[in-house]
């Protein structure tokens, strides 16, 4: 594995040989996650910019600090590399979305395909993005969207992965595994396996407490080997029921790479149902920034009722 130079520009300010390349940064689409990676590359000395057209308040909220552009075709021609991070099942449309604004303006910027897909749907993209005359690399992000003081990683890989992993970068690590696009995927897949399959297990081991009169029990006995887990259960389950209705593609993409690997598919698309069912309940209404506010584990769990 080849690690990226330190997070952040060098003491003196300068940027990175071999960066030079890639001084603006385009977001597609400024969430919570592309935006905390556009303030990232930022705070490393880029210029980033992004569109809020036709999206929420809450996007246009949460792109504060960004350069907002009128449109797409905007941020593509003003881009060196465009970064796609949206729910999975939205990344073929942007990446279309992207070719357009790239032929319409006759810009050829790098991509960096940044959303939980599997190495055969990465790959895939990569082959339609190089039939447009774009190189892709493939990106993986672990951990939550970055601060300064955080430990969130960004796996690259890829002919042209080196060119993103050099890019500067406050809070955010960068680590290129391969020179192949589907590696990084290979990563998040893996990865998003063990945090996000054990956190549909607390949520439905917890809930099942709840409805059968032994929550109390339940956790006295888990506290002695997960004290940290069981102190967060409520707010943990409250976040991922926010997020549920994106993680369904994720946990089906987790599925197909695990049963292209020789595992079983069949458990993850067990937890695929799990995010599915929680994507019904009122809990999935709120936003992660409301969700992260609920703390009270029984509230939690009434609300997935």
């Amino acid at each position: 594995m080849t690690e990226a130079p330190p997070n952040g520009p060098s003491p003196t300010g300068d940027w990175f040989p071999g960066a030079a390349t890639l001084r603006t940064i385009g977001i597609v689409s400024p969430g919570a996650m592309g935006s905390a990676l556009g303030r990232a590359w930022a705070t490393g000395g880029a210029r980033v910019v992004a569109t809020v057209a036709h999206r929420s308040l809450r996007t246009a909220r949460l792109a504060e600090g960004l350069e907002l552009l009128s449109g797409l075709d905007g941020v593509v021609a003003a881009s060196d590399l465009v970064v796609s991070i949206c729910p999975p099942a939205a990344a073929g449309a942007v990446l279309e979305a992207v070719i357009g604004a790239a032929r319409a303006t006759g810009a050829r910027p790098l991509l960096l395909e940044a959303n939980a897909l599997s190495p055969d749907q990465v790959t895939a993209l990569a082959e339609r993005a190089a039939s447009a005359g774009l190189d892709l690399v493939d990106g993986a992000v672990s951990g939550g969207p970055p601060s300064p003081d955080g430990d969130t990683v960004l796996y690259v890989s890829g002919a042209r992965a080196s060119e993103v992993a050099i890019v500067p970068a406050v809070g955010l690590g960068r680590s290129v595994v391969g020179d192949r696009v589907g590696t990084a995927s290979a990563v998040k897949m893996c990865t998003a396996s063990v945090y996000k399959g054990t956190t549909a297990i607390w949520a439905q081991a917890l809930q099942t407490a709840a409805a059968l009169g032994v929550l109390t029990p339940v956790l006295a006995d888990l506290s002695e080997e997960f004290p940290a887990q069981v102190e967060g259960a409520g707010r943990r389950i409250a976040v991922a029921a926010s997020k549920s209705a994106r993680f369904v593609d994720e946990m089906e993409s987790i599925a197909a790479t695990q049963g292209s690997a020789g595992a079983s598919p069949e458990l993850f698309e067990g937890v695929a149902a799990v995010y599915r069912r929680l994507s019904a309940t009122p809990l999935a209404a709120l936003s992660p920034e409301e969700a992260s506010t609920l703390t009270d584990l029984r509230d939690a769990l009434d609300r997935l009722a």
